[in-house]
């Protein structure tokens, strides 16, 4: 599935929030390997790079597209094409960040304690993963999917809510960290722009639905979602869109030697 980096990096600023407030969370001196899976386009990559001079920084991402926007402007960094559902280091890692990746993936049960497995002592796992599933403008995905022509197409490709709650998490990685932080944030996102919602998922969750579809499906489907959540989120007097938007993060520690 090719991935547009432009349409998802025309949010980039409240997309970084996040990437910010887990990085800000991490506590580890002088790390020497550090992989940030979900790399994307490399602007998160970057900071940890600018955070830790010293390390190898390693961006990891299963889209070729976003990858070759990454590796020009970052050729210190290495790049590194992978399915993130099997992916391992090569080295153990001192630290392995994920902003916004790993709800993607299935298999929550058997990835974090794996990924966690690979931490190096004193290592840290740090994830932020978007909990907004339940919320109109992904609803709305699931209601336009069934109410039009193109549902026979569509329709297999629905998922349920991929993030689990906080306590799954924690009973996943508490006998095994040292330390271990959890917490959600809900961000009021303050859009501007025409159908500002539907341009935030149609770089995510919307996209592979899109995908699949010939151009008069696709432009139908689109209108009709756009319609549903431009009622869900209507634009207010001053022209901006109030989206709040929740995510989960994940902060653990490995015990040390």
């Amino acid at each position: 599935m090719p991935w547009d980096p432009a349409q998802y990096m025309k949010f980039a600023g409240h997309r970084l929030r996040p990437a910010v407030d887990l990085l800000s969370r991490i506590d580890v001196a002088n790390p020497a390997e550090i992989y940030d899976l979900g790399a994307g386009a490399g602007n998160v990559t970057r900071l940890l790079k600018e955070r830790w001079p010293n390390a190898r920084v390693t961006g990891v991402d299963e889209s070729q597209e976003m990858l070759a926007k990454a590796a020009t402007g970052a050729p210190e960094i290495v790049w590194q094409r992978a399915d993130l559902a099997t992916w391992r280091p090569l080295r153990p890692a001192d630290v392995i960040y994920s902003n916004a990746a790993f709800h993607w993936l299935g298999d929550h049960d058997r990835l974090f304690p794996a990924l966690f497995s690979a931490l190096a002592p004193g290592g840290v796992l740090a994830v932020q993963m978007p909990r907004n599933f339940s919320a109109p403008s992904h609803t709305a995905i699931t209601d336009a999917v069934r109410s039009g022509p193109w549902r026979p197409k569509l329709e297999p490709l629905l998922r349920p809510a991929p993030v689990a709650d906080s306590a799954f998490y924690y009973g996943l990685l508490a006998q095994r960290a040292a330390a271990l932080d959890i917490w959600e944030t809900e961000y009021l996102q303050v859009l501007e722009g025409e159908h500002p919602v539907k341009e935030w998922t149609k770089g995510t969750w919307l996209w592979p639905l899109l995908d699949a579809l010939d151009d008069p499906e696709r432009n139908g489907f689109e209108a009709y979602y756009a319609e549903l959540v431009a009622r869900a989120y209507p634009r207010r007097a001053d022209g901006r869109t109030l989206f709040p938007f929740r995510r989960l993060f994940i902060v653990a520690k490995a015990r040390p030697d």
